[in-house]
């Protein structure tokens, strides 16, 4: 089966895509803390990311470092909050998620396409669980 772990405050949109995923087949589970939702990698396999760029206090690079130690291979989409107003500002932080592997979506975006993107079962990826959890910990702090 398809899992969706979307990691989000926007309660609304949350509920909106996670309602989308469902009619697609695609379990979802949400939460509005990146940790939360880090720990929830560690626990629940999954297919695909959705995290909204709002919740990061990463930087791309050490995003793309963290999600690779925990859940490799696992696609992760980053969401850019529409409340950006400078748009030199949106388009800098695009790029880089972007220039680090992350598919970037802005709102509104097309739940179709992200489904294609978790289209495969979702797996357990073996990482050392000590490493992974001193990861998302180190993360957390």
């Amino acid at each position: 089966m398809t899992r969706v772990l979307m990691i989000d405050g926007n309660r609304a949109l949350t509920e909106s895509v996670g309602l989308q995923c469902l009619e697609h087949g695609m379990a979802v589970r949400m939460t509005d803390s990146f940790c939360d939702g880090l720990r929830q990698m560690l626990e629940t396999p999954v297919s695909l990311v959705i995290v909204s760029s709002s919740l990061v206090h990463l930087s791309s690079g050490e995003l793309a470092k963290l999600f690779d130690t925990i859940a490799p291979g696992v696609p992760v989409v980053v969401r850019l909050d529409a409340g950006h107003t400078d748009a030199g500002h949106s388009i800098d932080e695009q790029v880089r998620f972007e220039l680090h592997g992350f598919r970037v979506v802005r709102e509104p975006f097309d739940v179709a396409d992200l489904v294609v993107k978790g289209e495969r079962p979702a797996r357990r990826v073996t990482p050392s669980s000590v490493v992974a959890a001193a990861a998302v910990e180190a993360a957390c702090r």
